[in-house]
């Protein structure tokens, strides 16, 4: 028997002090004990997952900034599963003591305790670190990205820009922010990775106004993995292409409702999919039995043109990651194969209570949450057909090119609106139409994606859910979609 075994009895003198400013291989000891403590009361499989975030944001409105936000946190949150109950804990003290008593705490939610006196307390053997910040040099990225100077110089450039692009403003703003975080997840299966993730996005939006004409455009890029994004910006090619659609739009007529064909453009197009589809595939869904999908796996969903993936691997887009927030490598995950259910987006709760596989997808905003299914990069795949193909199969329809906001219910009734459209008339875009919104169901709408072109586009998003605000890439190629209801006038 090792001579370092520890019992119970010792635990109240145990003291350990990580090295350095950074989340190294000198947690292993600590995380180790305290895993092996969980385990010793009870507990099926237990989680530390330890975040440190450095996050700004920044925003010119006009020619001032107005606002500039730092934030700085540090945490930890411990996971404690006892058969397919959880609980979960969350805290600001990262020492030993700290982490041991939201352990405790969790442990006893779920009516485990410690065990007392003379009892052994194995250690968990934990894996070879997996440091994928050391392995792909992201510890220097904080230090190289803009300072608070260089961020406002680059925005009011930016706006001072686009007003001379722009007729009737009323308003310019431009936002940049700035997130980065630290992780570390260590768990009794051996887990012990860390991490690195650096997100930033920037964005105008243009508010154009002439009596009771009114248009407002707005376009966000963002990116992960760059230092130089924001210094990489060309906001002279955003700014005229906002320019562009705001001023089509200030005088645009109103879309009269009814059910019409209509295409939707890539990219950002994709956010009714993630909305209205893609919420209904995550493991959360199943276990409160509100996903119409909940047992078609294996059959037919959509339209057989239709193929639709969720990933965390494309190069730079905003749900990459090397790892979820459960220390699983990223997948590629299949979620429609030519209409066919074939995957559910699962993290490990979800795989527990369900039996579906993880996915790479637990995924949360920060230590204050248990991580959940969530999606990464999920998109639409490209098509067979082009961009006149399907512009030619339409006699009367709506081409929506800039989707706007909207709201999804639980099982995946939507409105979105539409804040640049166009009609389109024997195949031809004829003029622009402002006032649209689409309205449909999910398990409906499915059916109806006909045609995917060849021009597969990803954007930013932001995307809610149990376990707060993640970053999320949409995306899709220009659809068509045979038959939806449009509101209007």
């Amino acid at each position: 028997m090792s001579p370092t075994l520890l019992i119970s009895k010792e635990i109240p003198n145990l003291s350990y002090q990580p090295k350095g400013d950074r989340f190294d291989i000198s947690w292993q000891q600590p995380l180790s004990t305290l895993l092996g403590m969980g385990r010793a009361a009870g507990a099926d499989f237990v989680e530390f997952f330890l975040e440190k975030s450095n996050y700004i944001n920044c925003l010119a409105e006009d020619d001032t900034i107005t606002s500039i936000t730092p934030r700085l946190a540090t945490g930890a949150g411990v996971r404690v599963f006892r058969g397919k109950a959880d609980c979960y804990v969350s805290t600001n003290d990262l020492t030993f003591n700290g982490l041991k008593q939201a352990l405790e705490k969790a442990l006893s939610i779920l009516g485990l305790n410690i065990p007392q006196g003379s009892a052994f307390i194995p250690e968990i053997n934990l894996e070879l670190f997996r440091d994928y910040a050391t392995l792909k040099n992201k510890d220097t990225w904080l230090s190289q990205c803009s300072n608070m100077q260089e961020m406002g110089d680059i925005l009011l450039s930016a706006n001072q820009f686009i007003e001379k692009k722009a007729s009737k403003v009323r308003s310019r703003r431009a936002a940049y922010f700035r997130d980065w975080q630290e992780i570390l997840v260590a768990s009794t299966d051996g887990t012990f990775a860390r991490d690195i993730r650096l997100t930033q996005s920037v964005g105008y939006n243009l508010l154009c106004a002439d009596g009771q004409n009114r248009s407002s455009i707005g376009k966000r890029d963002g990116d992960t993995s760059n230092p130089d994004f924001l210094r990489q910006w060309n906001y002279q090619n955003v700014a005229e292409e906002v320019a562009e659609s705001a001023g089509k739009m200030l005088y645009a007529d109103y879309v009269e409702s009814g059910q019409y064909p209509i295409i939707m453009a890539n990219q950002f197009g994709g956010v009714i999919f993630h909305e209205a589809c893609g919420h209904l595939l995550e493991t959360t869904q199943i276990e409160r039995k509100s996903t119409p999908f909940i047992d078609k796996k294996g059959e037919k969903i959509a339209h057989e043109n239709l193929t639709a993936w969720d990933e965390g691997l494309s190069d730079k887009a905003f749900g990459t990651i090397d790892m979820d927030d459960e220390g699983m490598p990223t997948q590629r995950t299949l979620l429609i194969e030519n209409g066919i259910l074939k995957n559910f987006i699962a993290d490990r709760a979800g795989s527990i209570r369900t039996g579906h596989p993880r996915t790479g997808s637990g995924r949360r905003s920060n230590y204050s949450y248990a991580a959940a299914s969530r999606m990464r990069n999920t998109y639409i795949a490209p098509g067979e057909y082009t961009l006149d193909n399907l512009f030619s199969s339409i006699d009367k329809g709506i081409y929506c090119k800039k989707m706007g906001g909207g709201s999804v219910g639980p099982t995946g009734e939507f409105n979105f609106g539409v804040d640049e459209a166009y009609l389109v008339e024997n195949g031809k875009i004829t003029k622009p139409l402002k006032g649209a919104t689409l309205i449909g169901e999910a398990k409906e709408i499915m059916k109806k994606i006909s045609m995917s072109s060849q021009d597969l586009g990803l954007a930013a998003g932001f995307c809610g859910s149990v376990s707060g605000s993640v970053y999320v890439t949409v995306g899709q190629p220009h659809i068509k979609v045979d038959s939806i209801t449009v509101g209007g006038r």
